[in-house]
C-alpha cells in the first residue's frame, strides 16, 4: 500500500510543478539569469546524476572499476573523440566492471 501512495504523491508532485512551470509569467523566462540557468541546470543534474551512480554504493563511496569507467570516457571526450566512441568506450568499460563484480 506505502508503494501506490509514494505513486500518487510523485504522479501529484509532477503534476503540481508542470502547473507551476505554466503559470510562471513570460517575461521571467526571458531574463538572461533565467536563460542561463536553464541551459546549466540539465548539465548540472547529469553531472551529479553520473557521480552518484558511478562512486556510489547505497550509503558508502565506491571506488572500483566504474570509476575506470568514467575516467575512460572522460579520456574520450577530451580527446575529441566522436559521441559514438565515447559511448562505446563508457560501456565497454561498464561491462568489465560488471564481468568483475560478478565473476
Amino acid at each position: 500500500m506505502n508503494v501506490w501512495i509514494a505513486i500518487a504523491l510523485t504522479a501529484v508532485g509532477c503534476y503540481l510543478a508542470k502547473l507551476l512551470g505554466l503559470l510562471v509569467p513570460a517575461g521571467v523566462l526571458e531574463r538572461p539569469l533565467a536563460q542561463r540557468l536553464a541551459a546549466l541546470l540539465p548539465v548540472a543534474l547529469l553531472a551529479a546524476l553520473t557521480a552518484q551512480q558511478t562512486f556510489g554504493d547505497g550509503q558508502h563511496l565506491a571506488l572500483d572499476a566504474r570509476g575506470a569507467g568514467l575516467a575512460a570516457a572522460a579520456l574520450a571526450l577530451v580527446l575529441r573523440a566522436p559521441f559514438l566512441v565515447v559511448v562505446v568506450v563508457g560501456v565497454a568499460v561498464a561491462v568489465t566492471a560488471g564481468v568483475r563484480a560478478l565473476g
